[in-house]
């Protein structure tokens, strides 16, 4: 799986209430292992987000914020709420199919 942060909002550089950071703790937390994606630019600095820089996030999702998380399966699931609620669920949770024990869910809901 693969966790799409923006800059260097990291789990090791991003502050702890960054929500890219808090995305990536709860995974760590939680014993998932994943990679890191870094997409250039910054909600709160439009200029920085001009062009293509997110086309992929954009692909993926429908819309150009972070982070996001793409399981295993290419579900690309976003919003920090969302991608720390999944990374609550135990071990094999996120690498399974959906259903009961992993909700479907690729809206922005932080």
């Amino acid at each position: 799986m693969k966790l799409y942060t923006c800059g260097t909002k990291s789990k090791k550089f991003g502050a702890p209430r960054h929500r890219c950071a808090r995305a990536a703790m709860a995974l760590d937390k939680a014993g998932y292992e994943h990679e890191f994606g870094v997409v250039p630019g910054y909600k709160r600095l439009p200029w920085t987000r001009r062009g293509d820089v997110r086309a992929e996030i954009e692909a993926l999702t429908g819309q150009s914020d972070v982070p996001v998380l793409v399981l295993d399966d290419g579900e690309a699931i976003n919003g920090t709420a969302t991608i720390v609620r999944l990374g609550a669920l135990p071990p094999g949770g996120l690498s399974g199919p959906s259903g009961p024990s992993r909700p479907r869910i690729g809206h922005a809901d932080a």
